[in-house]
Order: structure tokens, then C-alpha cells, then sequence
């Protein structure tokens, strides 16, 4: 099975701590017998820690109850990934947990970081010198300040560098943590836990749509009717100016409309979809790709191969080879 070690400190949210536990602990194989809910698990998530009692508090630091890890910190060395959880700003990270953090991305360990307090934390490390992190609005200014060797982002939920991973906060460890199970097992699994936990596999957009925006106008309306008309359109040529019409407003105000809504463009979004679909036909059926390609309205497989190296950093045939599924999803 693939490690995962949860770093805790004293003073960790109750929220970030839990959120790791409950995502990787059900990720399970999809070959399954005959009425069982879940097959054999594919994460060992293990608390890791140092020192006895540690405070678990809840929002405004009130403390919600104490825990001792039941793992050293030492431990997380032998981890495939470690899940960062930082301590409420103010408190320095102890020079133990940033040398072990520093020795596990010698050793190649996979490192991800939850909030700002995780970001932190692996700032405060130097790994995360001289790249683009994601971290809580709230809190960005106050990291950039602390930190200006990283360039900080709000626009995102979270960002991958391969080696290390950040998320924006709160529930964004969830979109975080479902991505890095789909780049372990396949987005079958991420789409079985995300069933299981009743979320999206994939939240579209970043974080405009939950930072402070003026009240909208008369003119501010759901986008979901037209994201439905989008997606049985997979296939087809769509411009901004059908979106646009199936809305009832003009190509300036949906694109507002989507901006505001998902942090990106209509016809980014509509992409987004296109490679996801084309993902989960290349993990659960044998249509070549020339076929997936026409199928999710890439026209052709050069195109689409284009799209999956900016997006997902590989080829279909790689992805495929990497996560077809032996079992389709519901």
C-alpha cells in the first residue's frame, strides 16, 4: 500500500487534521467482491508527531480536545507522502519537523501542504523557494510578506509541482487530496471516494468564487443550466457565442458570469471538461484515441494529445497505460 503520514504539531485545526484521515482512508481497489461495499484499502495513513497531548483546536483557536500521535515523527521518513498540517500562525515550526521535511524531499517523498499553517510550515523549510504556492486568501498577504522567496497564489485551490503540493485551506485539502489519489490509482478511485464522501471529484475554477466579491447585479443568475448543455455538447463545436445564446445574454456577461462563478472562462471551462471525459474514456472503455478525440469535440488526436500535455503532463496512451481501470464505475 502507499504510506501516507499526517504530520501533526500542537495547535493543529481539527478540520485539517481530519480531512487527510477521512479522504485517503477510503480510497479502496474497485475489484471488490460480489455486495461488498469496499475492496481491499490502498492508503496506510499514519499520524506521525512529536510530544504527548497535543492541542486540537477548532476556528479561533479554541481548543477541542488533545491527542497523542501514535506514530514518531520519525516515522514519516518512510512514507510515500506526507501531509503537512501547520500550527496556527505565531508558532515557529521546530527545526526537527523542517530537517525531517527537508530529508523526505531528499529521499523523494512526496510532500503536500494543507492551508496556510501547512504552507508554512514548508516555507519556513525552502521548499517552496522560488516556486508558485497556493494558500488561503486570508492569509496570502501575511505569507508573501513572511516569505517573498515563494510567489503566492489566490486564484487557485491548489498546485501541483510534482514534489511538493499546497492548497488554498479548509475544504480545498479535499480537492487536493482527491487529485493526488488520482495521480496514484486513476480518477476511477478518485470518482469512488468522492461518491463515498458525497463531494465533487473536481471542483471547478479556484478560489474567486469564495473570496469577497461585490453583491451581484439583476443580472447574476446560475450557471448551472448552461455547464448541463455544456456537457452533453462534449462533442460538439461550441463557441462563446452559442453559450451565450443558450443563456440568453450576451458573449461580455457570460463570460463575467463564468469568471465570477468558476474563476475561468467558458470555453476554458468547457475544455477542462473535454479532458476529463476523454480520461475517463481512456481508463474504461477501448475506443482508440482518434475516436476519444472526435468523441470529446478535440477533433483530432493531435489536438487532444496537446491538451493532455498541458494539463495532465503526459500522453493519452501513458494515462492509459497508467490507470486503465479493471473495473468501470457506476
Amino acid at each position: 500500500m502507499h504510506r501516507v503520514a499526517v504530520l501533526v504539531v500542537d495547535g493543529i485545526h481539527s478540520f485539517d487534521l481530519s480531512m487527510p484521515l477521512q479522504v485517503f482512508s477510503t480510497a479502496h481497489s474497485l475489484e471488490r467482491e460480489p455486495g461488498e461495499l469496499f475492496g481491499p484499502r490502498l492508503y496506510d495513513v499514519r499520524v506521525c508527531g512529536a510530544g504527548r497531548d497535543l492541542v486540537v483546536a477548532g476556528v479561533g483557536g479554541v481548543e477541542m480536545f488533545r491527542c497523542t500521535p501514535p506514530y514518531p515523527l520519525a516515522d514519516a521518513l518512510e512514507s510515500d507522502t506526507i501531509v503537512v498540517i501547520g500550527a496556527p500562525a505565531g508558532r515557529e515550526s521546530s527545526a526537527e519537523t523542517l530537517d525531517l521535511l527537508r530529508e523526505a524531499h531528499r529521499r523523494g517523498v512526496r510532500i503536500a501542504s494543507i492551508s496556510s499553517g501547512g504552507a508554512r510550515v514548508m516555507a519556513a523549510s525552502g521548499l517552496l523557494d522560488g516556486r508558485r504556492i497556493a494558500t488561503h486568501w486570508s492569509r496570502a498577504h501575511v505569507l508573501a510578506e513572511q516569505y517573498p522567496q515563494v510567489r503566492v497564489d489566490t486564484d487557485v485551490l491548489f498546485i501541483d509541482h510534482g514534489d511538493v503540493l499546497t492548497s488554498a485551506g479548509a475544504a480545498s485539502g479535499i480537492d487536493m487530496c482527491l487529485h493526488m489519489i488520482r495521480q496514484d490509482f486513476g480518477s476511477a478511485v478518485a470518482a469512488d471516494v468522492a461518491r463515498h464522501m458525497v463531494v465533487p471529484l473536481q471542483r471547478d475554477g479556484g478560489q474567486a468564487p469564495y473570496i469577497a466579491h461585490p453583491e451581484p447585479g439583476d443580472d447574476h443568475g446560475s450557471l448551472e443550466p448552461a455547464m448541463r448543455w455544456l456537457r452533453q455538447r462534449l462533442g460538439e463545436p461550441v463557441t462563446l457565442a452559442d453559450i451565450a445564446s443558450y443563456a440568453g445574454t450576451s458573449p461580455r456577461t457570460i463570460n463575467r458570469r463564468f469568471r465570477e462563478q468558476t474563476g475561468t472562462t467558458p470555453l476554458q471551462w468547457l475544455l477542462r471538461q473535454r479532458v476529463h471525459h476523454a480520461q475517463e474514456l481512456l481508463e474504461t472503455t477501448d475506443l482508440s484515441v482518434e475516436e476519444i478525440s472526435r468523441h470529446c469535440g478535440f477533433g483530432t488526436s493531435v489536438a487532444m494529445r496537446q491538451h493532455f500535455a498541458k494539463h495532465i503532463r503526459t500522453s493519452p496512451m501513458a494515462y492509459r497505460r497508467n490507470f486503465r481501470a479493471r473495473t468501470p464505475p457506476d
